[in-house]
């Protein structure tokens, strides 16, 4: 299966995609990288792994659909099966042949503390200072709203008493390296179903 990864920062996801296929717990193959700026550290990453890289810089378009244009013509021009959105923040205008083949991760239990600048430490500061007792990360389909597709699976993790937002940030990455390759793991086995704001995750059976 060819994965498009798509970044905007230091590529920890994207990294974490990478050993999981070295490590063969994950078939699949990242076919591009791209970065929304230059010199970000997953630009540094993708090149150490040999994976070929394009910049398509968000600030040189006017609008997300201007944007868009050139970043899904690589896509298709690669036959790339899933996009995978990993620290990306700009808006995509998604079009309807890419419907369901785009996922997402977020460090925090969708619907709560998600949404537009809602991302890495922001995240972390936001649920300590509402006293969560659990945090964890959502994997979930996108669409054209910040953080708002249907989810695909989560993972939970505790948060505690004397957690810092970098503290609380590693233990939900923990549940992130888990849940990402797995919910492409059930995408490459047509095993994810999904029907309105659902998805249901079928058997290995029934995906045959």
């Amino acid at each position: 299966m060819n994965l498009a990864v798509l970044a905007s920062g230091s590529g920890t996801t994207l990294q974490n995609l990478i050993d999981r296929i070295s490590s063969k717990s994950l078939d699949a193959r990242i076919d591009i990288v791209i970065a929304s700026r230059p010199n970000i550290l997953a630009l540094d990453r993708a090149a150490k792994a040999s994976i070929p890289a394009h910049i398509i810089d968000r600030k040189s378009f006017s609008s997300a659909a201007d944007f868009s244009k050139p970043i899904f013509k690589l896509f298709d021009e690669h036959n790339i099966d899933l996009v995978c959105l990993a620290g990306w923040l700009c808006m995509l205008n998604i079009p309807p042949r890419y419907e369901n083949k785009i996922m997402n991760i977020h460090p925090a239990l969708l619907p709560s503390f998600g949404g537009a600048g809602m991302y890495g430490r922001r995240v972390h500061e936001a649920v300590l200072a509402h006293g969560c007792k659990i945090s964890g990360c959502t994997v979930h389909f996108v669409d054209e709203k910040y953080d708002n597709g249907p989810i695909i699976l989560q993972r939970a993790c505790p948060v505690l008493e004397n957690d810092t937002p970098e503290s609380l940030a590693h233990r939900v990455f923990e549940e992130e390296k888990v849940a990402y390759p797995q919910a492409i793991r059930l995408f490459s086995q047509n095993r994810l179903k999904p029907d309105g704001r659902r998805v249901q995750i079928l058997s290995e059976s029934a995906s045959v």
